[in-house]
């Protein structure tokens, strides 16, 4: 079924590309777009033009800014925690800033290993971590708590294991404001086995 012209089909199909959003969701927010063109679409399009133009990959810790290194990079108070948080995804960096970890400095992995996709170490920035990791006195490990993310974890503490370097790990447990009854039996068993003095 035809949505108005192929210029307005090409638009709802780009749209539905983006994450959490499918075809029904696109075509509703083409239709506001259009109707409100003068307030959403041209600005919307010229920022677009902007950001193509200006974003980068941080050459430092894969961030993405317009500058490079990026702005976190370049921040010298950053450095005086010592602290490295490695991160799976630019998405996950950015969630650590919006919640105010501190002045850390970060490293985008790009993705974890998982050998069933054909992802190894030399897909993702495993070895460009490793080159900087004697800049610091400990590196966190911000990755998820799937089989891929603790098994990127486990292949990172192995190669560093050499080194004096301390590495840790995100707790994993109980969110704040979690209910018992809700948590699934592995949450519940990482935080039984992750548990702390009172």
């Amino acid at each position: 079924m035809a949505n108005g012209g192929p210029e307005i089909e090409q638009l709802i199909q780009l749209l539905a590309r983006l994450p959490g959003l499918g075809p029904r969701s696109a075509r509703r927010a083409v239709l506001q777009l259009i109707k409100k063109k003068e307030q959403l679409m041209i600005p919307l399009s010229a920022a677009l033009d902007r950001a193509v133009e200006a974003v980068r990959t941080c050459e430092v810790c894969g961030n993405v800014d317009t500058i490079s290194p990026c702005s976190i990079c370049s921040d010298p108070r950053r450095g005086d925690s010592g602290m490295l948080i490695v991160v799976e995804d630019v998405a996950d960096l950015w969630a650590l800033e919006r919640a105010g970890v501190g002045a850390v400095r970060y490293h985008v992995l790009g993705g974890v290993l998982s050998p069933l996709d054909g992802i190894g170490p030399d897909d993702i920035s495993i070895n460009e971590l490793i080159a900087r990791a004697h800049e610091f006195r400990e590196i966190v490990l911000a990755v998820n708590a799937t089989v891929e993310g603790q098994t990127t974890a486990h292949y990172i503490m192995d190669r560093l294991g050499e080194t004096e370097i301390k590495v840790s790990r995100l707790a994993h447990g109980v969110p704040v404001g979690g209910e018992l009854d809700y948590l699934d039996e592995g949450t519940l068993s990482q935080a039984l086995k992750a548990r702390t003095a009172i």
